[in-house]
């Protein structure tokens, strides 16, 4: 797929790697945006590269195909849905510190 833009150069990752959820996040202004929908987030970010992990990379539309809410009030709803949403569709890899602790420390 042709992209607008790198997903790891500036625009896509603010010149550091950045994946999946934190790209989502950026591309928002939390005290200016909301209320939010989920069509007026795709339709200005659809074609926008989302690096999922260190081999792939999907569009914002993708990611958004699994989100059921359609419109956001705040900040925190549009980060619990799209967690949801991720988590869901194989989207967010990270399983938590208990995957990398054995307790016996």
């Amino acid at each position: 797929m042709d992209w607008p833009h790198d997903p790891d150069g500036e625009q896509g990752s603010e010149g550091m790697r950045q994946y999946g959820h934190a790209v989502l996040a950026k591309k928002i202004d939390e005290g200016e945006d909301f209320p939010l929908t989920a069509a007026e987030y795709v339709e200005q970010y659809g074609d926008h590269p989302i690096r999922i992990d260190f081999e792939t990379v999907v569009s914002v539309e993708e990611i958004f195909e699994n989100v059921e809410q359609e419109e956001f009030a705040d900040f925190v709803e549009f980060h619990q849905e799209l967690g949801r949403a991720m988590r869901e569709n194989g989207y967010w890899f990270y399983e938590g510190a208990d995957q990398f602790v054995d307790g016996s420390a």
